[in-house]
């Protein structure tokens, strides 16, 4: 598969995400056509390597990026938290909140890119601000966790799956049967939960990077 093509800068900030001062990375390429927030599964955070490669992706193809942690260290350390879809979603529309106030940003496509029980945490979100969000994508996720907000997602949502990994493969089909969006589910070779054998995370990311790409693109509808 070919690479992305080599962009010219990315700007880098460190930030405070909404009124819960979540901490967050933002990376803008230069030019960027959209912003894809990174919603992440229990026991990551922002500084996830598998997510932090994936967003690499994203900007060759032209896409900004924000990596935020979800729960402080306190609620974190309450394991009920991180498996708590309602208040993760919460969450990540506290940051689609945020986007829309920063200068640069606010009129810039968004997409909500999730994993394990961040990509339900997405699904809801994506309920919450259907006019905000114009694509989800969820890698190796748990939409099925998202239960009755799925027949409600208008998002255009792809789902990427693991070969390797049977049961959640069978999960996200399921859930596929209760999208009513346009939808897509695809199945990388080779691939199991994580997604940690050779070459199948920059599959995964590719994918991903398409998705948002054609659907963040300015000019390009819902």
């Amino acid at each position: 598969m070919s690479s992305a093509p080599a962009l010219q800068s990315t700007t880098v900030a460190h930030v405070l995400v909404g009124a819960h001062a979540l901490e967050g990375e933002l990376m803008i390429p230069s030019p960027a056509k959209g912003v894809v927030v990174f919603a992440h599964g229990s026991g990551s955070s922002r500084t996830s390597p598998r997510n932090r490669r994936v967003a690499h992706v994203l900007h060759g193809h032209e896409l900004a990026t924000l990596l935020f942690d979800l729960l402080d260290d306190a609620e974190a350390a309450d394991r009920a938290n991180v498996f708590d879809v309602d208040l993760l979603a919460g969450r990540v529309v506290e940051a689609l909140d945020w986007l829309a106030d920063q200068p640069g940003l606010e009129r810039m496509r968004v997409g909500l890119f999730g994993a394990s029980t961040g990509a339900a945490a997405a699904l809801v979100a994506a309920t919450q601000r259907p006019w905000q969000v114009c694509a989800l994508v969820s890698r190796g996720g748990r939409p099925d966790l998202a239960g009755d907000a799925l027949a409600r997602v208008t998002t255009p949502t792809l789902l990427i799956v693991g070969a390797r990994d049977p049961e959640v493969l069978r999960l996200n089909r399921r859930a596929m049967l209760a999208l009513g969006c346009e939808k897509r589910l695809e199945v990388v070779p080779g691939a199991s939960h994580l997604f940690e054998e050779p070459g199948t995370l920059d599959a995964a990311a590719q994918l991903a990077g398409s998705w948002f790409a054609h659907r963040l693109s300015n000019g390009i509808d819902r």
